[in-house]
């Protein structure tokens, strides 16, 4: 970008070509690329000038220069000619984006005569203009005064017109733009809401899940306010309309919350009906009781696990037979939870059909890894098995460790998924002989030499003799 502004856009308006034309003025990146652009051979090849400056050289007296030429004079390597080009610019409107980014500039007196210019300049359309370059500029050293002047004059800017920048594309802006509209208090409780809801940054979202509320006044207010929370994608959006329902006196509304898929909307629930005297504990043993029910919440099998105690693990290992993979997956992470994973019992589940099942056995199995069957593992490792089952057994022998790790690594070299050819060649590089292992085994100074091309020389010479095999 920056080498097209310099070999593009500048020559263009060192030739008078209008800067509508050459630049996109809406982008703030264009304004910045052209700042950058312009003094970019200064920076890395000093002994050259740009060739702009060889056809269409600036004058000395700067009065008599088109907007075309002042932008350039405002982005120029000179701290003096950037000074009195920003003296001049005050005649072009349409340069008010270079006098912003010469608000930081690191020459004192230019960034003085910029922020002065810009604080008379500035109202409130403008502000609206600006603010996406204003607020990129604020990340710099010495950026802070624009956001601040862009603040001070959008406090005086309208819902209507602060709008403008609730949909701009830069979540910067609308987060800077929300939190002046609440401290405002220009969006209704309902607005904010729906704010919450339909935004994708989490930052704007907590902020207006919060706003919205902290501003309710009254019981009938909650009705435009809790649907939304209560029904949005974010977790952290959502738990904040579960809590809300204590204080909207509809505590009952969060039992179904207590299956929530989302962790912490589930313990903002628990908090909310134990309030209202519920055990959530009972809630949660009555539904995971009905071990063949198709209907069973996954959230339901892992909520008691987090609020129910050892004695659950014999509800928990029924499930683990339950046709559904969520329910499986949730009661095989609600064991591994209370402490109750038994390896025997949970080995089966390492064939699971499901992804989500075998990364959490293998979860629950890693502490065990040492003790379950070796060649049981090397078979679930080889290629006419499921990728996710060739992963999750090759996450437990690369814990076992010692020479079968290394066999189930080189046997990976072949795979057809190439993550895992990735993962096993790394498993390879790591590989060191176990402290109580057997030195001087054939076997791995056959398979280190499999693995030549993963080492040099020295390592390899290395790695063989930790192992006691000869070269």
């Amino acid at each position: 970008m920056l080498e097209d502004i310099e070999d593009g856009a500048a020559t263009r308006l060192a030739g008078g070509a209008r800067l509508q034309s050459t630049l996109d003025v809406a982008d703030p990146g264009d304004w910045l690329a052209l700042d950058a652009g312009v003094r970019e051979v200064a920076w890395y090849r000093p002994e050259f000038l740009p060739w702009w400056e060889h056809s269409a050289p600036l004058p000395a007296e700067l009065t008599q220069l088109g907007e075309s030429r002042l932008a350039l004079a405002l982005c120029h390597r000179d701290g003096r000619i950037r000074q009195e080009a920003v003296r001049q610019s005050v005649r072009y409107p349409g340069l008010l984006p270079l006098v912003v980014i010469r608000c930081a500039d690191w020459v004192g007196p230019v960034r003085e005569h910029a922020r002065q210019l810009l604080r008379e300049a500035l109202n409130v359309d403008s502000a609206l203009d600006l603010a996406p370059l204003i607020l990129r500029v604020g990340r710099r050293d010495r950026g802070d005064f624009g956001v601040g002047v862009l603040g001070q004059i959008l406090r005086q800017a309208s819902h209507g017109q602060l709008a403008v920048l609730f949909a701009d594309p830069d979540r910067i802006v609308r987060r800077f733009a929300y939190r002046l509209a609440i401290e405002g208090r220009l969006l209704r409780p309902a607005e904010l809401a729906r704010a919450a809801v339909g935004d994708q940054d989490t930052v704007v979202q907590d902020l207006c899940a919060t706003a919205a509320l902290r501003a309710l006044g009254d019981e009938d207010a909650y009705e435009g306010v809790l649907p939304p929370l209560l029904s949005a994608c974010n977790p952290r959006t959502r738990s904040a309309g579960v809590t809300a329902l204590r204080g909207a006196g509809r505590s009952e509304q969060a039992e179904p919350f207590l299956s929530d898929r989302s962790a912490l909307v589930r313990a903002c629930a628990r908090y909310v009906v134990r309030q209202q005297g519920v055990d959530p504990a009972v809630w949660y043993r009555e539904r995971c009781t009905a071990a063949d029910d198709p209907e069973l919440p996954p959230g339901a099998v892992i909520g008691l696990a987090e609020c129910g105690n050892r004695a659950d693990a014999g509800l928990l290992r029924l499930l683990l037979v339950h046709p559904a993979a969520g329910v499986r997956a949730r009661a095989v992470a609600g064991l591994r939870a209370l402490d109750c994973a038994d390896a025997e019992q949970l080995r089966p589940l390492l064939d699971d059909p499901a992804a989500g099942v075998v990364r959490e056995t293998v979860a629950a199995l890693l502490p065990s890894a040492k003790e379950l069957p070796a060649d049981w593992l090397l078979e679930r490792a080889s290629t006419d098995r499921p990728r996710h089952v060739r992963v999750g057994a090759f996450r437990l022998l690369d814990a076992r460790g010692g020479v079968v790790a290394l066999r189930a690594a080189v046997g990976l070299f072949e795979d057809p998924d190439m993550k895992l050819r990735t993962w096993a060649a790394q498993s390879v590089q790591r590989w060191h002989p176990l402290p109580d292992g057997r030195r001087g085994d054939a076997e791995v100074g056959e398979l280190l030499d499999r693995s030549r091309h993963l080492f040099s020389d020295h390592v390899l010479r290395w790695r063989k003799w930790e192992a006691g095999v000869d070269s």
